[in-house]
């Protein structure tokens, strides 16, 4: 709990829920970022507002610690398993029909039963593989 930030992590996710809103209300899609992603590198319909949107994503961070001297990230895992965690993510996003994003944060806020659903199974497998694992 030493690392608790209740007041950044407020920020950050009314940001999340702002650029999620802003994605709705000016282009009337929904800010599911595996199928942004997806879309970003296997589809030409849109692509330049999605590989923008997925830039946002990887260089946010990357200013926020040119911003500010002492912002730092570490992780105790190594890559390998950062690159296959991720292919994971991007084979369940898959069957699952969505990510965190689109069904935790979008499908929620619309009430969607099928995300209210999947968000529930998403937290309740995370949960299981953390205790199992530490």
């Amino acid at each position: 709990m030493e690392n608790f930030t209740p007041v950044e992590a407020l920020m950050g996710g009314g940001l999340v829920g702002l650029g999620a809103l802003m994605l709705f209300i000016f282009s009337g899609r929904i800010a599911g970022i595996s199928g942004i992603a997806s879309s970003a590198l296997f589809s030409n319909d849109g692509r330049s507002w999605r590989l923008a949107f997925v830039a946002g994503i990887v260089l946010g961070p990357v200013l926020v610690g040119m911003l500010l001297s002492d912002f730092s990230y570490s992780t105790p895992v190594l890559n390998w398993q950062l690159i296959v965690g991720g292919l994971l993510v991007g084979v369940g996003t898959g069957w699952g029909s969505g990510c965190t994003s689109g069904h935790g944060i979008c499908g929620i806020s619309r009430l969607s039963g099928r995300s209210i659903t999947a968000t529930i199974i998403f937290m309740l497998s995370g949960m299981l593989v953390a205790t199992l694992l530490h």
